[in-house]
């Protein structure tokens, strides 16, 4: 995979040209941050080819949900623990996030059993809303990068406040779109069933639609002026429009399951590499053997393989979840329908650590520094 491939290096000291707005440099930037928007259409892609072989719908869904998870969803969501769980420095720090995160497994068991649709609805708008944090995270790596090292007068309140607006609302015209026609559909479940009808109401797709509508068009106005002044910063401009665009457009496809996939790819491979270059980092400036020797083990030379390789390792703890769960629900619900008794037991597996992944995250994502030291 390539992005085990990348190397590191120390930056040089920023100037105050254009070429410097990049967050390491403009073909890492472009290979794993911005244009691995190649990869969105691919799943979608490959389900269409699937069924064009007379393959059933729902077995090259799985098909490719499965290759995703595999080849990078997975290595994503277990990577988080690179720099939170295995980072001894992080644990003494923050002792009350790793702790309180015994509380989501607890919250997916519970719900795998009494009521799975709920759970997959909780799922999919906490892994939008996750998604978009991300997003929301770049673009601020960027924006900080550009506000203390280049040019510190420039990035304002309100450019700021219209970038997360447009990130935050592009996803949801077409979804709010879907509920509003009672055809939210996620793989063979329809989540209409679990959303309260205040959201399936016309008006909020209209609202939905015109404050996107209006975040695009503040967005459109400051990029025209950022452009006309000479402050445009390029590298963030053309990841925001590419990622707003496409996430527009993901929703409105009809097996929101496997478009989704294709949003999992981006997001997951921009994860990897960030992750990556921080742990990195770190291990640069020689901490990484003192606070996370775990992790220094798998860090050895110039590449990430050895990350990559001790993230998907880690994909254990979901299989032996997995396999915890489905004896013991054929205990506490003998002759229940073999769908449901693989679905319970495949959420509970997944969802346990994915959620963990996401509640980590949002801590995470609050820090802007973490590229700091490259740029010292």
């Amino acid at each position: 995979m390539s992005v085990a491939s990348t190397g590191f290096s120390s930056t040089p000291a920023v100037q105050s040209t254009q070429s410097n707005f990049w967050l390491r440099s403009r073909n890492w930037d472009l290979t794993f941050i911005t244009l691995s928007v190649i990869f969105v259409p691919l799943p979608y892609l490959v389900y269409l080819l699937l069924m064009a072989f007379n393959i059933d719908s729902d077995v090259s869904r799985n098909m490719v949900n499965g290759f995703v998870a595999v080849a990078v969803g997975g290595p994503h969501m277990m990577s988080t623990f690179l720099r939170t769980g295995l980072d001894k420095d992080f644990n003494q720090r923050y002792p009350m996030l790793i702790r309180s995160s015994i509380i989501i497994p607890i919250v997916v068991v519970s719900l795998a059993f009494l009521n799975i649709d709920l759970l997959l609805t909780v799922f999919f708008f906490w892994a939008s809303t996750h998604v978009l944090h991300q997003i929301v995270y770049i673009a601020e790596l960027y924006a900080h990068k550009e506000a203390k090292f280049i040019r510190k007068s420039t990035v304002s309140f309100w450019s700021r406040a219209i970038d997360y607006a447009v990130i935050m609302t592009c996803l949801f015209p077409w979804a709010a779109y879907k509920i509003s026609q009672g055809n939210f559909e996620v793989g063979v479940r329809d989540l209409t069933s679990v959303i309260p009808s205040l959201f399936q109401a016309q008006w909020f797709f209209i609202l939905m639609t015109g404050i996107f509508l209006l975040a695009l068009g503040a967005f459109l106005v400051k990029t025209v002026n950022e452009y006309r002044q000479g402050v445009i910063n390029w590298p963030k401009t053309i990841f925001l429009l590419l990622t707003v665009a496409v996430a527009f457009v993901i929703p409105s496809l009809p097996n929101l399951d496997t478009a989704f996939q294709g949003m999992n790819m981006w997001h997951s491979f921009q994860y990897l590499a960030l992750t990556f270059y921080i742990v990195k980092l770190k291990q640069e400036m020689g901490l990484l053997d003192k606070d996370a020797p775990i992790v220094a083990r798998f860090s050895r030379g110039k590449d990430s393989r050895g990350l990559f390789l001790l993230s998907t390792i880690m994909l254990v703890g979901s299989l032996v979840v997995f396999l915890v769960v489905y004896g013991l629900t054929a205990l506490i619900r003998p002759g229940i329908d073999p769908n449901t008794h693989f679905d319970i037991a495949y959420y509970t597996g997944i969802l346990s650590f994915l959620w963990i992944h996401y509640y980590h995250d949002h801590f995470l994502f609050t820090n802007f520094e973490a590229l700091d030291a490259a740029y010292q």
